[in-house]
């Protein structure tokens, strides 16, 4: 615990036992200290730079474990027979915890011991992490082919095609009338385990961020405290990106890498049964969390504020900015807006209420808030372009599967490589123009529209990067008939195949996929070694031209070259459109009341969650389930999807991206639209002097006093 030596007469606030150890020392006349020998030693956790060291690394594993989930999606569908519809739910479940406890924040604000409370969210988001794994530690192994016993290698001679008179009776292939109870339960368990999970993951969420920031800004030197912010954001926009990279490296691994079968596996990560080590990553970023939050247990409730500016931001400011007097100096350290005399928000007296009154109170300001034409339609935009962002940080990945065959390691490779870091330069971008032009509330809507008018123009051309579904046989390709199997070609009426099993392979030369060698007629397997792994192939092939050989694994995409052209232009439409965030904050904090800004912020962030986040991942599901043309069965109820109309899913999933840019250029547009009318109204009142003021001012002869404007 080191001294804090101070000039005389300052006072220093020692709320609790924390800090007191701190204050150890004081000046005396001579400038001599005479400190406690046993406090010689600073103390670290009483520095703000190491907690927001601290703070800018827990958020940074936060945002990584609550978008892993995103990054893995296809994988958990598949591992656990799950449609889109329901894994969009399940991504977009750890916002219910956070936002029936968010509004909370507000209430409590510096009541409560806010490091600890970050600590203690911090470990529950560990919690829900080790959580999300457990599936995968009470599941049965992944079996890739159903149809294989138990005590053979999977994806043996089950496959094949058997005459019907050869059939093996006694030992049945599993249907789906032969399921137990104990699997249905089992099922219900796994999905109910990690939607408990996901909300425990929200709930932790609630103190990390809004603590942290105004503990910052509590106790760092008022010109450090944007700096320091500005860091936490930085580190914090990484938090995605990782998450991407850390998909990409878990689901190269085999799913049951702790448990794998005697004689190996035949897959390959390009097999659309592959199924990789998704429950890993959650252990690895839930360990991350956990050390982060480790350093929280030990930092005071209050800590004397920094007293010091940061010394290379003092020489920018002396080389930028003309000197100024002291006391405009002591003037400029108040953040903009605060006023020592009036603080009349609801922030500001939310200490002096209960929490019933603070319930009442809340949606009575709230209503006040909405109210503002701009506030309402700058949050509607920021609505729209979230309903984007969740749309697509949760399904993109298994749109670039579907759409261009590539491997689930490689779509997050390039989501986390290349849509990430161009979001977040976007955001930059957009902050360093509003600072460097000054720009005011009109040109922040300018800005923001041109942003949102651009970003609708590069999604155009992605309607069109795509190609048809391939062939496969059995298949109908109209989703609005019921989807399933039609009549399989005569070559196959020799052979006794399950029509549940899903092993496929691709007769490369015709471009037809057959759902298993079954279905192609194949009646012998061949593997070639090779140092990596063996590839499968299928020889006898009765409904192939020539009998084969064909390899295991679906036909790959005749677009398969469009895959980076279509990511280079969705990531330039999300630089495009995080540009527009810095001033669309602006337009918000200059569109409210000065004691409304802390609860319009809030409010905001509440209404993203509530109309964005939260539904948007349930309507990007649920509009890909209506593309599907092949359902898997388990136990009697539609499992995951095995092949979709490409078509239809392009047009549905590019189109809610539309639509969402459409509708946030549309907000944008009448935002600017009123700021205009509003300019218009205050030059009208600034220009036409009020007649009987004239007449008065002509007739005492007075001079006339320019009168100020009123923003």
């Amino acid at each position: 615990m080191g001294p804090r030596i101070g000039p005389i007469g300052e006072e220093l606030q020692v709320p609790d036992k924390d800090t007191k150890a701190m204050v150890g020392t004081e000046d005396t006349p001579g400038g001599k200290a005479r400190p406690n020998p046993q406090d010689l030693r600073p103390s670290v956790f009483h520095s703000i730079k190491f907690f927001v060291l601290c703070h800018s690394l827990l958020q940074l594993a936060q945002l990584m474990i609550s978008g892993y989930l995103k990054s893995s999606i296809s994988t958990v569908e598949k591992r656990f027979g799950l449609s889109s519809q329901t894994s969009g739910l399940l991504a977009a479940f750890n916002e219910v915890g956070n936002t029936a406890l968010i509004v909370f924040v507000s209430y409590f604000g510096s009541r409560v011991h806010r490091p600890r409370l970050i600590g203690y969210g911090a470990v529950l988001v560990t919690l829900a992490g080790v959580l999300m794994a457990v599936p995968h530690f009470i599941s049965e192994p992944y079996h890739y082919d159903h149809t294989s016993p138990a005590d053979m290698p999977q994806d043996f001679e089950a496959s094949l095609c058997v005459p019907t008179t050869e059939a093996p009776t006694s030992a049945p292939a599993p249907s789906n009338s032969s399921c137990s109870g104990y699997t249905e339960v089992q099922h219900l368990a796994v999905v109910g385990i990690m939607f408990t999970a996901q909300t425990l993951l929200g709930v932790g969420g609630v103190p990390i961020q809004p603590f942290g920031i105004s503990y910052i800004d509590d106790f760092a030197h008022n010109s450090n405290s944007p700096l320091y912010l500005g860091i936490l954001f930085a580190v914090t926009m990484m938090g995605p990106g990782m998450a991407y990279g850390l998909g990409s490296l878990m689901l190269r691994l085999y799913v049951d890498i702790d448990r794998m079968p005697e004689g190996g596996i035949s897959l390959t990560s390009k097999d659309p049964r592959w199924v990789g080590a998704w429950w890993l990553g959650f252990l690895i970023s839930a360990g991350t969390v956990a050390l982060a939050a480790t350093p929280y247990f030990f930092f005071p409730k209050e800590m004397p504020k920094e007293k010091r500016e940061l010394r290379f931001r003092r020489k920018v400011l002396a080389v930028s900015d003309p000197p100024v007097s002291k006391g405009e100096d002591a003037s400029s350290e108040r953040s903009p807006g605060e006023s020592p005399e009036k603080k009349d928000g609801l922030a500001q007296i939310a200490p002096d209420l209960t929490v019933i009154q603070f319930i009442k109170v809340f949606p009575r300001v709230m209503l006040r808030t909405l109210r503002h034409p701009i506030f309402l339609l700058v949050v509607l935009s920021q609505v729209c372009m979230s309903s984007m962002v969740a749309g697509m940080a949760t399904f993109l990945p298994k749109f670039l599967e579907r759409q261009f065959s590539v491997t689930a390691s490689y779509a997050n490779l390039l989501i986390g490589c290349l849509t990430i870091p161009l979001a977040i330069v976007g955001i930059v971008v957009g902050g360093i123009l509003v600072k460097r032009l000054r720009l005011g509330p009109m040109h922040c809507g300018t800005l923001c529209l041109l942003g949102a008018l651009f970003c609708l123009l590069l999604s155009t051309p992605l309607f069109f990067m795509g190609c048809s579904t391939h062939q496969i046989a059995g298949i109908n390709h109209q989703p609005g008939a019921q989807p399933g199997l039609e009549l399989f070609p005569g070559c196959t009426e020799p052979c006794s195949c399950p029509s549940d099993d899903f092993n496929p392979v691709c007769d490369s030369s015709a471009r037809v996929e057959y759902l298993t060698p079954c279905h192609a007629g194949c009646r012998s397997r061949v593997v070639h070694e090779a140092p990596d792994k063996g590839q499968v192939f299928y020889t006898n092939c009765s409904c192939v031209v020539g009998g084969g050989p064909v390899p295991a694994g679906s036909c790959d995409s005749a677009c398969s070259h469009l895959v980076l052209p279509f990511m280079i232009l969705v990531s330039l439409g999300a630089a495009l459109a995080s540009v527009t965030h810095t001033p669309s904050f602006m337009l918000i904090l200059r569109g409210v009341k000065k004691e409304d800004k802390t609860l319009a912020v809030g409010i905001q962030f509440m209404l993203l969650r509530v109309l964005a986040w939260m539904p948007s991942p349930v309507i990007h599901g649920s509009a890909i389930d209506t593309t599907c043309v092949y359902w898997a069965q388990s136990c009697g109820r539609r499992a995951v999807c095995h092949y979709y109309d490409h078509d239809l899913l392009r047009n549905r999933f590019i189109g809610l991206q539309f639509f969402f840019k459409t509708g946030s250029l549309a907000c944008f547009a009448l935002i600017l639209a009123i700021l205009r009318q509003q300019d218009k109204e205050e030059g009208t009142k600034a220009t036409i002097p009020n007649p009987g003021l004239q007449q008065q001012l002509l007739a005492s002869g007075a001079k006339k006093e320019p009168e100020e404007s009123r923003v």
